[in-house]
Parts: structure tokens; C-alpha cells; sequence
């Protein structure tokens, strides 16, 4: 079953972000409290912990956030959705996957302070579609493929 392992946010773009216990989807704009947040097609990033975890036995020291991703998934292969494609998070929150990977910049804060950075590879990027609280343990499920 696909859950969410992880939220995290971060006040300012380009750096590791925070774990929280919850946080709240706005439609049309992201999550509140997030540097990446507005009226735009990357209001959400996705990762999953599968991700994370090849950067582990690469010998990385990293954990859920360390690649600025909001929400660290498990269970679900996200590089297999389509630009398009809806996943719903606790019967309540729509995403629609807006791009998948990303240009990454010139290594980043995150690559020099991680020694890697997997999400420009294996990240996937959203919009809300619809609202709502996120927290560890909720389900995914895909709704459009």
C-alpha cells in the first residue's frame, strides 16, 4: 500500500527542508508555510523513500527532506505517473503531476551539503488540485493515470 513516509518544508528555495508532523495543501497554490509555494506548476515535490534510500547505501548520511522534497512517499513508483496524472493523499488531497525530474542547478546547496541530489532524477512535481492536511501513514492512491 502507497503512504506517505514523510512532510517537510523549508522557508527558503535551494535548501534542506524540515520534517513536520502535518501540513495543509492550499488548492492552487502548494503547502502553506513552503518557500515553493504559489501560483505556479511546481507547487508540490514528491520523492520517494526507495530514493533516498539508494542514496543511504551509496553511504550518504541523509533522511526524508535532506533533497527539498515536501512529500517522501513509499510503496509507489512515481516515475512510472504521466505529466497529468492525479494521486489522491488521504481521501482528501488532489495532486496533478505537473513534471517529472528536473534541470538541476549548478550544484545546488543541497548536492554540497548531501553530497548527491537524486531529485532531479527521481523527483516528480505537483499541483494542488484539491486542499486538505497531509501527515506520515496517509495513503496514496492514483486516481488518473
Amino acid at each position: 500500500m502507497a503512504e506517505i513516509f514523510a512532510v517537510s518544508i523549508s522557508e527558503n528555495k535551494g535548501e534542506q527542508k524540515t520534517n513536520k508532523d502535518s501540513v495543509t495543501l492550499k488548492e492552487d497554490y502548494g503547502i502553506i508555510g513552503d518557500a515553493h509555494a504559489g501560483d505556479w506548476h511546481r507547487q508540490v515535490s514528491l520523492l520517494a523513500q526507495e530514493s533516498i534510500d539508494k542514496m543511504i547505501e551509496k553511504g550518504l548520511d541523509v533522511s526524508a527532506g535532506d533533497f527539498a522534497e515536501n512529500l517522501t512517499t513509499k510503496g509507489i513508483d512515481l516515475l512510472s505517473l504521466e505529466i497529468g496524472s492525479r494521486i489522491r493523499i488521504n481521501n482528501e488531497v488532489v495532486l496533478e503531476i505537473t513534471q517529472l525530474g528536473k534541470e538541476c542547478h549548478d550544484r545546488c546547496a543541497i548536492y554540497h551539503q548531501a553530497g548527491d541530489c537524486v531529485m532531479p532524477r527521481e523527483g516528480i512535481f505537483a499541483k494542488v488540485i484539491q486542499g486538505g492536511k497531509v501527515q506520515p501513514k496517509n495513503k496514496i492512491e492514483v486516481i488518473k493515470e
